[in-house]
């Protein structure tokens, strides 16, 4: 990652809070300046939250003269990753502004098919199936997510092309956030 003097993170919940922000740190990124706004538990659809959220922060991201990122999560579940990016563009058009511009914006969008568990379970070995539902999977998260982050981040590091078997959703996600490195 290059060394911007703000992160900020968009996201549902805090599984993907906990890979996304290790991945960060791992690569580099100053603590203090990574600023996190997770949906609210308890009050309504989370990734209807993070769309709302994304419009609002990008907004604010083109505002801004300092060097910021924007990394917004936001899992598939029954949807296409593109499905999900067609609906953060339609967020964006419904307020009349452009879709990202990723050749130039520093805005990542990561997608996890079906959830970030299948993220954490590929990162760490496992077999996943990117329609199988694994947040209910009874896993040890704590152990799981660490080891998960330092993969993604040195993945993320390297800037090397994700291996041809890697799950779709995960080479997306990888490529995003290889682009903010630059």
């Amino acid at each position: 990652m290059s060394n911007p003097s703000s992160v900020i993170l968009v996201l549902e919940d805090e599984h993907q809070q906990r890979l996304v922000y290790r991945c960060l740190i791992n690569c580099g990124v100053q603590r203090n300046v990574i600023r996190i706004q997770r949906s609210p538990s308890g009050r309504g659809s989370a990734e209807n939250w993070v769309r709302k959220q994304f419009a609002k922060e990008v907004s604010e991201y083109r505002r801004r003269h300092a060097q910021t990122q924007l990394i917004v999560v936001i899992d598939a579940d029954t949807h296409t990753v593109q499905e999900r990016l067609g609906q953060f563009d339609q967020e964006l058009k419904d307020g009349g502004k452009p879709s990202v511009d990723t050749k130039i914006e520093k805005i990542a969008r990561l997608v996890p098919k079906r959830n970030i568990e299948t993220w954490i379970l590929y990162l760490n070995g496992k077999n996943v199936d990117e329609t199988a539902d694994h947040f209910k999977s009874k896993n040890d998260w704590n152990v799981l997510i660490p080891k998960a982050a330092k993969i993604l981040s040195e993945g993320v590091a390297s800037n090397a092309e994700p291996p041809k078997l890697c799950i779709d959703s995960l080479r997306h996600g990888v490529s995003e956030l290889s682009r903010l490195r630059s």
